[in-house]
């Protein structure tokens, strides 16, 4: 789970049984993560781990090892340097990208499809009535 913030998407995902790594840009934001996944008792499926995901590369995301699924949630920057740093040794089968952005989605969306992704199913979701702002989620999946 990248740019996992407190745990919103690991836990949940946690909580069906699977192991999970969170990783976030603040070690603030790791310490409320991992304590957040104590109090919910699944400590035991959860890792959490501070990277600057913005200044990702091949090297550095290699060292994480191989997931067979992303969840990938960026700010409105969006993931661009941790998409272009996926190889065909990491490469996971499976991405689910959550967005806030539709402009930088659409961008790292394409960059995707360059490194062998087709996109399989897209949705909007209402997380802030009465505003003009939703969002995106995007299902990628390997060739």
């Amino acid at each position: 789970d990248f740019f996992c913030g407190l745990g919103n998407f690991t836990l949940p995902i946690a909580r069906s049984g699977a192991a999970v790594l969170g990783i976030e840009g603040s070690d603030a934001l790791v310490k409320r993560a991992a304590q957040n996944a104590a109090f919910n008792g699944l400590s035991a499926n959860t890792e959490f781990s501070a990277r600057n995901l913005f200044e990702m590369d091949e090297a550095a995301l290699a060292k994480l090892g191989k997931f067979d699924k992303w969840l990938i949630d960026p700010p409105r920057d969006g993931a661009m340097a941790l998409v272009k740093s996926i190889t065909p040794e990491i490469a996971p089968e499976l991405i689910v990208y959550v967005s806030c952005n539709p402009a930088t989605l659409a961008r790292d969306a394409a960059e995707l499809v360059q490194r062998g992704y087709r996109l399989k199913a897209a949705g909007v979701m209402n997380m802030f009535p009465q505003t003009s702002h939703v969002e995106s989620i995007a299902l990628f999946a390997k060739l």
